[in-house]
């Protein structure tokens, strides 16, 4: 007589998206490494930004939005307005609007910071670059 197998099922995740909330894991390249977007809703944006050793991003300021940049591995040099410091794993710095600013890897091992975005405009486009590396058109 057959015995009667056991199955094991795992109850599905469920998550609640508002209606102003969308669910994101598109992950773009750039020259100095990438980010993913991780969430997004009205007035943020939650990204994933990893950085090469010894890359950087464009010396830049944004229009509408500010940031909050929280260290997950690696080192960071922030520049923001015109103060200058090192970030290390669980440290966190506030990039207010219409501040110039800029990230930096000076180690050797890659940079992973989680970025939350805040204001009413987030698009890339609200970049302005006033130096950058990789010759990127402003």
């Amino acid at each position: 007589m057959a015995q009667p197998q056991e199955t094991t099922q795992t109850p599905a995740l469920a998550v609640s998206v508002s209606a102003n909330q969308r669910l994101v894991a598109a992950t773009e390249l750039r020259p100095w490494g990438s980010f993913t977007v991780l969430e997004e809703g009205r007035g943020y944006k939650i990204k994933r930004i990893e950085v090469k050793p010894g890359h950087r991003l464009s010396l830049q300021m944004h229009h509408h939005r500010s940031e909050h940049w929280i260290v997950v591995s690696g080192t960071a040099k922030v520049t923001c307005g015109s103060d200058e410091r090192i970030l290390t794993s669980n440290q966190s710095t506030y990039v207010p609007q219409c501040t110039t600013h800029r990230l930096e890897n000076p180690g050797v091992i890659p940079l992973v910071l989680i970025e939350v975005q805040n204001g009413e405009y987030l698009g890339e486009d609200d970049i302005v670059r006033y130096q950058d590396d990789y010759a990127r058109a402003q």
